[in-house]
């Protein structure tokens, strides 16, 4: 049997095999390593800065970032400790509370009215008085009386109209009762059935009523007043009652400058929504957060659309006086400088509270928490004090933030008719996000943009103004808020701190549904934004809390300045005439009113133009009198375009006639013309400024005079709010504007000498009459000016034609061209020289313009004629 032998096998060792493998491994880790590395720096971004985590025994300074986190031992019971709360009662029906007063005699530049379904703001009402006691701050839109806000539900069709709400000093609440035994004023809960006799059933039917009426009219108002109500919260006339009569005089209204979108009267939008302000939800709970483009968490119950306990209600006046209550006061009602409070601690603060349960929580994966919030004001400001806190009321430790809406509902005032001036090239709307950070400085963010980025995208999305992965800087937030053509609300840091440093995401946003704003009035779309706080992990029985402070006010320089606003006002890159057209009116206000101020303002800057103007008669009287030439020579190169232009030049400078010297006083007003619509669109004191003290009629110089109300019959075509070309009301300035301009027109247009000069004249005349349509809308205040000044341009020309010699301006010589005019400016013509060919030294004979334009273009000698050419001398032939 034949034996197989195999060939030796090498054994490897064990070890060595395995040392090979392990160096293989780290070589290749190594390498791994190193490129991830790389590649992490190239196109990973940074790691967003830590988020700030406080606990109680380390709560950071109030001057560095971070969440401030308290105890909240001391808020509840002693005896309490956090628990489980399943079973929370919450009240069946909101409540509205008021801060401020429209009294004179309190101080208060606001009346604020809260609402305790969200704890939000739903109205702000500006209540500063002038001097004679009058609103200096009134809604220019409305000329009927004013009984006050009842907060009355617009949606409810029957059984009159239900009192929720009376702000102090409001006619409402100085109401007199024919019962002596019952105490004067409305109160909430009286439900308002007739006023003068005629049956009101519902808010629509009282405020038609009301359009009819005057501020001074007084008035009969007859209310039930019981506690009985529906289940829904409306009153039930049938009920028993006691019918109470109260006489009420009605006053001017104030300019709400904060309000709900459904209660906007003529300016109500389709699409815009009806939200209260500054709502407060939470924001991120554990690893949940609110997705975005959604309101709240999923799954939550929406603490907006909870009513929360008014928790306690403080006045801390130290007289204690009742807001609205006649007392002794040693200052009148203009005597507190804007932004400045009151002698003594008058404010007046109002709290809310709300709990969610365990149970509420557990399905947005929570805890229990409770939410309170509270708001100050003090009586001479455009601030109101806001404090927002969440609340662990777990026994465990829970990672949460909030989230807190801005303000929306921004008066629309004007939106289709006024020019909001915007630093962006897109324009802006009635409405934007203005904001200011470390990094960016002011910003405005458009509603357009805002309107147009939502419609664009599948799933609408919000507009981030920074986010949490932005570094510190861009973070660092200076104020943000919704800007209006006159007026700003916004958020500022609390008093002491120049910029709010926990909100680890800011947000330009709409409270609209993009699909039903019409195209024609997009400009009016409700703006707003939002704030997420930072993210803080808060033990139990502590709090995550913030101060801040929401300014409500006018575009007045001093104040903004105050508050940091200052880009807020802003006059376009015309700004320096704007400023200085404003200084001017308001020195010459004082002579009576704006309107005055703008006639002599006119006047001056006419008269200090007389020189100009009276140049420009004598060249256009100098251009009458060279028409006959002009025609000649239309005709004589009737076929020739380049001959005729070239011969009517030869004609002008012949006879030293500049045709566009008569253009020079146009060019200087358009400053002016520019400057003064620039002041009246940005200046705060030209609004609502009158044209008379004696009349409704142009009550307001920036907006157009409003003589009659065609609205309600012409087509929507011509006379809608932003659909249309004219507008809803006749304004008989600018057609008094277009009417000058055609006589001017007529008396300084030299006549036609071709049928082309006549056409372009007829074509000049009908685009004035087409720019009488763009102007329809103009500022009243602007037509004054152009009024002023057309009469004046009249007058001046008709005196500058009787001062004129009746001798020809131009010598029969200069016009056949034997002759041409040099130096002299008389008005004669000046100094009749025979022409004679230039000396080349540019010496005596000829001006300086003269000789600088002959070195310049030197002429080409002439060529000599055949005749006169000398023939060169024949060269002599060779002799061979």
């Amino acid at each position: 049997m034949p034996v197989w032998s195999c060939p030796p096998v090498p054994i490897r060792s064990a070890s060595n095999f395995v040392d090979r493998r392990f160096s293989s491994f780290v070589l290749f880790s190594t390498a791994f390593f190193l490129i991830y590395m790389s590649l992490r720096v190239m196109f990973v971004p940074p790691p967003a800065p830590p988020v700030p985590v406080a606990a109680v025994e380390d709560v950071a300074p109030e001057d560095e970032t971070g969440p401030e986190i308290s105890s909240i031992a001391d808020l509840d019971d002693p005896d309490a400790k956090p628990a489980e709360e399943e079973n929370i009662e919450r009240p069946e029906q909101p409540e509205w509370r008021t801060l401020g007063s429209m009294d004179p005699t309190t101080g208060h530049f606001m009346l604020v009215t809260l609402n305790s379904r969200g704890a939000g703001i739903e109205r702000i009402e500006l209540t500063q008085r002038k001097e004679n006691g009058r609103l200096k701050y009134r809604r220019v839109d409305v000329r009927s009386g004013y009984m006050g806000y009842f907060a009355a539900n617009p949606l409810s069709t029957i059984n009159g109209v239900r009192v929720n709400v009376v702000g102090p000093g409001t006619p409402a609440a100085l109401a007199e009762c024919e019962d002596e035994s019952v105490a004067d004023g409305l109160r909430a809960g009286d439900v308002i059935v007739s006023i003068n006799g005629d049956l009101i059933s519902n808010s629509v039917a009282m405020d038609e009523w009301m359009h009819g009426t005057e501020p001074g009219d007084r008035i009969l108002v007859e209310v039930i007043r019981g506690d009985d109500t529906d289940g829904a919260g409306e009153a039930d006339v049938s009920s028993k009652g006691r019918s109470l009569k109260f006489a009420i005089v009605l006053s001017e209204h104030p300019l709400d400058l904060v309000r709900m979108a459904d209660i906007a009267g003529e300016d109500q939008i389709p699409g815009n929504l009806s939200r209260l302000s500054a709502l407060m939800t939470v924001g991120k709970v554990g690893r949940r957060e609110i997705a975005p483009g959604e309101k709240t968490l999923t799954a939550l119950n929406d603490p907006g659309e909870l009513i929360w306990s008014v928790a306690e209600t403080q006045d801390n006046d130290p007289a204690g006086k009742v807001p609205g209550e006649e007392g002794p006061s040693d200052e009148g009602p203009g005597d507190v400088a804007p932004g400045d409070e009151a002698p003594g601690d008058a404010s007046e603060t109002i709290e809310f509270e709300v709990r969610l349960s365990e149970s509420e929580m557990k399905a947005a994966g929570g805890r229990a928490i409770g939410m309170r919030r509270s708001y100050s004001l003090q009586p001479g400001s455009f601030v109101l004090d806001m404090d927002v806190q969440i609340d662990n009321r777990s026994d465990e430790p829970q990672e949460l933030a909030y989230r807190l809406e801005g303000v929306n509902g921004i008066t629309l005032e004007g939106w289709w008719y006024s020019n909001k001036i915007s630093p962006n090239w897109g324009g802006s709307a009635a409405r934007d996000v203005v904001y200011r950070t470390t990094t960016e400085g002011h910003e405005l963010v458009s509603g357009y943009g805002l309107l147009k980025r939502a419609r664009a995208a599948a799933t609408p999305d919000d507009q981030n103004l920074f986010a949490p992965d932005s570094p510190a800087p861009d973070r660092a937030l200076k104020y943000i808020g919704v800007d209006a053509q006159y007026f700003t609300v916004a958020y500022l840091p609390p008093e002491g701190q120049d910029e709010f440093t926990s909100f680890r995401r800011a947000t330009a946003a709409l409270a609209v549904d993009a699909s039903a704003i019409p195209e024609s009035q997009e400009r009016a779309v409700n703006t707003t934004f939002y704030l997420d706080s930072a993210v803080a992990m808060v033990p139990p029985g502590s709090s995550l809390k913030q101060s801040l402070r929401v300014f409500a006010g006018p575009k007045q320089p001093e104040l903004f300045a105050k508050y940091g606003l200052d880009d807020c006002i802003y006059y376009g890159w015309f700004s320096w005439p704007a400023k200085l057209l404003g200084h001017l009116l308001h020195l010459l206000s004082g002579v009576g009113n704006y309107a005055l101020a703008i006639v002599l303002l006119t006047v001056c800057v006419r008269g200090a133009m007389y020189p100009l103007s009276k140049k420009a008669a004598v060249n256009a009287q100098r251009m009458q009198e060279l028409a006959p030439e002009l025609k000649k020579i239309t005709e004589k190169y009737k076929d020739d375009m380049e001959a005729r232009v070239r011969a009517q030049r030869e004609l002008q400078q012949r006879v030293g006639f500049n045709p566009l010297s008569g253009c020079l006083p146009m060019f200087v007003q358009l400053p002016i013309f520019i400057g003064l619509y620039r002041t009246l669109s940005v200046d705060i004191e030209l609004r609502q400024a009158a044209f008379a003290s004696w009349t409704t009629w142009a009550s307001n110089l920036a907006a157009p005079d409003m003589l009659s109300y065609w609205g309600d019959w012409l087509w929507e075509y011509l006379s809608g709010r932003g659909t249309g070309w004219l507008g809803p009301y006749f304004n008989i300035l600018p057609v008094l504007v277009m009417l000058l301009f055609l006589v001017q027109q007529k008396m300084f247009m030299p006549p036609a000498t071709d049928e082309q000069t006549a056409m372009t004249q007829k074509m000049m005349s009908y685009m004035t009459l087409v720019m009488g349509l763009f102007f329809f809308r103009v500022p009243a205040g602007l037509c004054i000016y152009f009024i002023t000044s057309s009469l004046w341009g009249i007058g001046e020309r008709i005196y500058v034609k009787r001062t004129l010699p009746t001798s020809p301006h131009f010598d029969k010589a200069i016009l056949e061209g034997t002759v041409n005019h040099r130096g002299g400016s008389g008005e004669s013509g000046g100094e009749l020289v025979v022409p004679k060919s230039p000396s080349p030294s540019g010496g005596e004979g000829t001006s300086w313009a003269d000789r600088l334009r002959q070195k310049m273009n030197p002429e080409e000698p002439t060529a000599p004629l055949p005749r006169d050419r000398k023939r060169p001398p024949a060269a002599k032939k060779k002799r061979r």
